[in-house]
């Protein structure tokens, strides 16, 4: 038994800093569920009734289930009463052979930290919020005298306002478009406003004030920016009304062509106000969130309302929901959600949570302040949750359509490739070059539930000669499936494929199947996708088998659409990866081989030679005489390039 501090979970959050006992036991590796129950008992002994996290843990160390718990001893030990547990509960504590334990210091902490460890691990018996797609925001940057508007996503480390979450980035585009037009906010970066002589093209379409060229002052701009920053924190009704005396001040004043401009933005800031699908006058600041159940599948809805405006709104499905309560699914995916977005001061929900009052609290930390959940029960935020759930209702009867025509799909897939029953994982391969030059060969994975971004794979091409693509693919195959032998050798840990696409003919078939057989590895179903007889011009392919043989489709056929969509898309990683990779190689310098020298000294020495062949050839006092460079930097760089002298 081990009893010390766990550094990834340490790590995890500065938030959960103290107080911290990590617990790590491993039982008997036993094949059932009394090494799991033995593993849990002897980490009961070791506990306290406090709050904490619990990871359970497999053979292999991998994650199965993050929990929280309000008094950790008790929670645990549940577990170790299997006649009470569900099948599913039964399945995990069978596979159990090891448990992690994190106190802290409330229940509200275990809940977030909770959040942090289920999107880091991502364990098959923890709910999960499938969708990776981060949330764009609008920036208004403080960190110029103009200030830009940008669309942002990522961590928000500029300087500025953000506004958001939007739903999508068509609905941030949308609004930023509106806003541009509204108030003639910059949207170049900087480096483009100072190479400016005149102003562009959004300055003649009415987009842009044209801070570039001295159009508009200072002060005016900087007035355009409160109004933006007003508009967008609610407060679009004052703005509106600022904007209607100011026109009818210049119409007074008989200056049409100003007048005529407010107009136009009069005009922008109701295509705002009209274009919502959702009327949220009223709300001010609100998540609206409603569920959806249907044939085991789980959709929520939620609706992003800032200052009254809607911004959009984006369906969730999450998975591993079978046999939970409909209200620990909406509990699970509220703080996995917020665990990425800031949350409003109010949550609008369909249904009550028991845990409500915990969850405001573990939020109200990030909100500023104190939240209320509630759930409407009159009035239009009743009528805006009457909205959410019949569009909850909608987007799970679209899923589950969806759904079926891919099962379809693959199912005929893999009649069509003849396999014996549907991929549930398809690995695709392709490299891409320049005439052999910084060559790298790429793998996409997708399952029925669409692409896996976080396991696609991208290998630089290291023994291979120049323009060998069969023997770049050879490499490949090799490094990724010598790989898969030593970390999965029994193939239980759904790593290893079904079926494999190779984005090539004959040669690139027998390059791979040639590979696998030298591995000893007879079992994996291998297709080459080449272009047809007509190079692809007819939108045909043929499909070459390891025994030689090739089929083709018909050209409307739903898998001759789906096989290419797989193929284009490990063509476009591959490209991206090769790109990548060429643009480093252009950006290199000479002075990147020279070991022990940092950036800021081979800075120095660039802009004191000019050029790295200079600082090649330069003496031993030339380089000693140059800015920033000490005796033993001169003589390091010398040495490399004079090893005779």
């Amino acid at each position: 038994m081990s009893n010390a501090q766990s550094p990834p979970d340490r790590q995890s959050s500065d938030r959960f800093n103290e107080d911290k006992a990590s617990y790590t036991l491993r039982g008997a590796d036993q094949p059932d569920i009394e090494a799991g129950i033995a593993a849990i008992r002897e980490v009961v002994q070791t506990l306290r009734p406090r709050p904490g996290v619990y990871r359970m843990l497999d053979a292999r160390g991998d994650v199965l289930y993050v929990g929280k718990a309000r008094a950790l001893k008790n929670r645990v030990a549940n577990y170790t009463q299997v006649e009470r547990l569900p099948n599913r509960l039964r399945r995990m504590v069978s596979q159990t052979r090891a448990l992690t334990i994190i106190t802290t210091n409330s229940e509200a902490e275990a809940l977030l930290l909770e959040a942090q460890l289920i999107k880091r691990y991502r364990p098959p018996y923890n709910v999960l919020l499938r969708d990776d797609k981060s949330f764009p925001f609008i920036l208004l940057r403080s960190d110029h005298a103009f200030p830009r508007i940008q669309k942002h996503r990522g961590a928000r480390r500029e300087k500025g306002n953000y506004y958001g979450p939007f739903a999508s980035a068509g609905s941030v585009n949308t609004t930023i478009n509106a806003l541009q037009k509204l108030f003639l906010l910059r949207s170049c970066n900087d480096g483009f406003m100072a190479r400016r002589d005149r102003p562009c093209l959004l300055y003649q379409i009415k987009r842009c004030s044209a801070p570039c060229v001295d159009r508009i002052t200072p002060e005016a701009y900087g007035e355009l920016v409160r109004q933006a920053k007003d508009f967008l924190g609610g407060k679009s009704g004052a703005v509106q009304k600022e904007i209607e005396t100011q026109m009818a001040q210049a119409a007074e004043a008989l200056d049409f062509e100003s007048a005529a401009m407010l107009r136009d933005r009069l005009r922008a800031a109701t295509f705002i106000q009209g274009s919502q699908a959702i009327n949220a006058e009223g709300v001010g600041n609100a998540d609206v969130f409603a569920l959806a159940v249907k044939g085991g599948h789980v959709a929520i809805q939620a609706f992003f309302i800032r200052g009254g405006q809607n911004w959009g709104h984006r369906a969730f499905f999450p998975s591993h929901t079978d046999g939970l309560d409909e209200a620990e699914v909406m509990t699970s995916v509220l703080a996995q959600l917020y665990e990425e977005v800031p949350p409003p001061r109010l949550i609008l929900l369909d249904r009550a949570l028991p845990e409500a009052d915990l969850l405001a609290e573990a939020l109200a930390d990030a909100a500023g302040g104190k939240i209320e959940i509630s759930v409407p029960q009159r009035g239009d935020r009743r009528r805006l949750m009457e909205q959410a759930q019949r569009n909850a209702t909608e987007a799970l009867e679209r899923r589950l359509a969806e759904t079926g025509t891919k099962a379809r799909t693959w199912r005929e897939m893999a009649e069509f490739l003849e396999l014996g029953e549907a991929p549930q994982r398809v690995e695709v391969y392709d490299n891409s070059h320049v005439q052999g030059a910084h060559a790298v060969g790429a793998m996409i994975v997708a399952g029925a539930d669409g692409f896996m971004t976080g396991q696609y794979r991208k290998w630089n091409i290291k023994t291979a000669q120049t323009n060998d693509d069969f023997g770049m693919m050879r490499e490949v195959f090799e490094r990724r499936f010598t790989r898969a032998q030593q970390d999965d050798p029994e193939r239980d840990q759904g790593m290893w494929p079904d079926l494999v696409l190779i984005d090539g003919g004959k040669g690139q078939m027998t390059a791979a199947r040639e590979t696998l057989e030298a591995l000893g590895i007879e079992d994996v179903a291998l297709i080459g996708i080449a272009k047809g007889p007509h190079h692809g011009r007819d939108g045909r392919e043929v499909f070459h088998f390891p025994d030689g043989r090739e089929k083709m489709l018909p050209e409307a056929s739903p898998v001759l659409f789906h096989l290419q969509r797989l193929r284009d898309e490990v063509h476009r990683f591959a490209i991206g990866a090769h790109r990548a990779k060429r643009s480093r190689a252009i950006s290199a310098s000479p002075l990147d081989e020279v070991p022990g020298i940092g950036p800021a000294r081979k800075r120095a020495l660039l802009l004191h030679f000019g050029t790295a062949g200079k600082v090649r050839a330069a003496s031993l006092e030339d380089l000693q005489r140059a800015p920033g460079v000490s005796a033993g930097v001169a003589q390091l760089v010398y040495d490399f390039y004079n090893p005779s002298a």
